[in-house]
Formats: C-alpha cells, sequence, structure tokens
C-alpha cells in the first residue's frame, strides 16, 4: 500500500509576511518605547527613562529624495507623482503634473504619468533624477483605494473644499458629489476630492487639491496618538502601499515627518500642444545631473502654448 505523499506545507502570503513584519516591527518597537514625549525625540531624558525611540536608528532615511506615487484604483495610471524629503526639520513635497512632458532615454517623448506602465518605478526614479538633478534613493506607491481605508481609520481628514465639485464616470467607479466648505472628508468623497479635475483649472486645480489634503492629512497622521498607531495604519493600507522600504525605516521616516514642517509646491510651468496632444511644460530646477547633454530651457519653438 503506497504511502500518501506528504502535504507541502503552505507558503505565506506576500502580503501576510508584510504585515506581520510591520505588526512586529512598528507595533513591538512602539509598545517598548515608552512615553509619547520621549518615542518622538532621539534620546530619553532622565536617568530613569533607558528606552530611547526605537526608529531613532533608522533615522537616516532622512535627507533623502523619495518617490511618491498614487495610483488609481486600477493601479495603471500615476494620478500623483512627487518627491519627497526630509531635511533640516522641513518635509519638502514636490508635486510633478502629470500631463508633464518628458524625452525618457530609450523611451522617447511622453507624458510623465505614462512611466509608472512603461518601465515601473525604476524608469521614474532614473528619468526625475535625471530632470530633478539629485538621487532618487527609494520609493512609496499608494493606491487611492488605500488611502481611502487610512482615513477611515484615521476618522477623515478635515479639508476646505474650494468650490462645488460633481462628476460620475461609471467605467471608473467614480461618483462625485462635493459641497464647497470645511468638512471632515473619507471614504470615496476624499477620493473623489483627490481625482476630481473636471473644471477650469484641470490637472493643475487637482494638484492644489491634493496639497490642501495632504497637509490635511499630515497634520493628523503625524499627531502622537496616531503615530503609535502606525501599524493599524500599514495594515489598512495592506497590499495597496508597496515601497522598497523596510518596516523600521518606513515607521522612521513617518516619525521624522512629525516632528517637521510640511511644504508642498508644484512644479511650475505651462500647458503646449505637440501633435495635438497637451502636454505640461515644466520648469525643472538647475542644474541637471551631471553627463546629461539635455538642455532644460523650452525655448526651442518646438511648441504651440496655450497662453
Amino acid at each position: 500500500m503506497r504511502t500518501p505523499p506528504a502535504k507541502r506545507p503552505r507558503k505565506r502570503s506576500k502580503r501576510g509576511a508584510v504585515l506581520l513584519a510591520i505588526g512586529v516591527g512598528l507595533g513591538g518597537g512602539l509598545l517598548l518605547a515608552g512615553p509619547l514625549s520621549e518615542l518622538l525625540s532621539d534620546n530619553a531624558s532622565g536617568a530613569s527613562n533607558a528606552i530611547t525611540n526605537p526608529f531613532a536608528a533608522w533615522s537616516g532615511i532622512t535627507n533623502q529624495d523619495i518617490l511618491l506615487l498614487g495610483t488609481d484604483v486600477g493601479g495603471g495610471n500615476t494620478d500623483v507623482i512627487a518627491s519627497l524629503r526630509v531635511d533640516g526639520g522641513i518635509t519638502r513635497i514636490t508635486q510633478i503634473p502629470r500631463d508633464t512632458y518628458i524625452e525618457a532615454e530609450g523611451y522617447g517623448p511622453h507624458k510623465i504619468n505614462a512611466l509608472f506602465s512603461l518601465g515601473g518605478t525604476d524608469l521614474l526614479k532614473r528619468e526625475l533624477a535625471r530632470k530633478l538633478g539629485r538621487p532618487i534613493t527609494h520609493h512609496v506607491v499608494v493606491n487611492l483605494s488605500a488611502i481611502r481605508r487610512m482615513a477611515d481609520a484615521l476618522g477623515g481628514i478635515e479639508v476646505n473644499v474650494p468650490k462645488r465639485m460633481a462628476y460620475t464616470d461609471n467605467t471608473q467607479g467614480l461618483y462625485i458629489d462635493l459641497q464647497p466648505g470645511l468638512q471632515n472628508l473619507k471614504g470615496q468623497d476624499l477620493e473623489g476630492f483627490l481625482r476630481f479635475r473636471h473644471d477650469e483649472m484641470g490637472d493643475i486645480g487637482r494638484l492644489e487639491r491634493q496639497q490642501l489634503a495632504l497637509q490635511a492629512l499630515f497634520r493628523k497622521l503625524t499627531r502622537p496618538e496616531h503615530l503609535v498607531r502606525l501599524p493599524i495604519l500599514l495594515a489598512a493600507a495592506g497590499k495597496d502601499l508597496k515601497t522598497d522600504l523596510g518596516p523600521m525605516e518606513l515607521g522612521g521616516l513617518i516619525t521624522a515627518m512629525g516632528s517637521t514642517q510640511l511644504e508642498t509646491k508644484r512644479l511650475g510651468g505651462r500647458p503646449f500642444y505637440q501633435n495635438d496632444i497637451s502636454y505640461w511644460d515644466a520648469e525643472w530646477p538647475q542644474p541637471v545631473l551631471e553627463g546629461s547633454n539635455e538642455t532644460e530651457s523650452s525655448g526651442d519653438g518646438r511648441y504651440r502654448f496655450l497662453f
């Protein structure tokens, strides 16, 4: 009689492993860290408190540029493209309009939001490093559905909606119906606020609204009582938050952000048409990385500007 083959142990899912690492790394560290006033400082004060901030050893993630991407619900398009840097008591977020014209090496001319589907985060980091003139060391990709769940876990964020917003797109499952005024946004309402672009300002208006939401989320997320809940908030994001940062590095970054001021801006520029396609001609900083033969001036006469 043949002995039935032994069952192979089931592999733990990648998502489960990530959540376990987050839970153990962040949750355990926070529970052992002592009072919050000391958790948010690099060194514990007083001889009776020997335990320091568990994330202090990971604060080296600051003073580096990190690619921040927000993808749509389907995960294919990048609705948010930005660089993030914690430096000298300030968290600086620079937004790049999604219609920005870029001639990617090996791919030719495109809108910058197409690069993610063409070559992923590696291509975007390479091209942004080349255009911004400094290396992009890491990336964080967040799906809008994750932002909805994280906002729900926080109880929503307070945003001053600047105007009436109404739009329906059945193909994307997008239903926006917001009245102007100060209100607490979460779930579908927050997603609609972040994605709405159907007014005279188009994508630029959406970037301005994203700045409002980022500032509101920053204020709430970096409160001490919410830093303690980082494991829960990151678990709420689940598989819709992808990064090459380890759990402790991510915790160290968010903790460092909690003691800074937030500055958000978008790259200046103006729209233009090329081959009947509308682009954004961004004002990239000077100089570009050494070795690039590309000039950053757009005065070569190839564009037909809208204004």
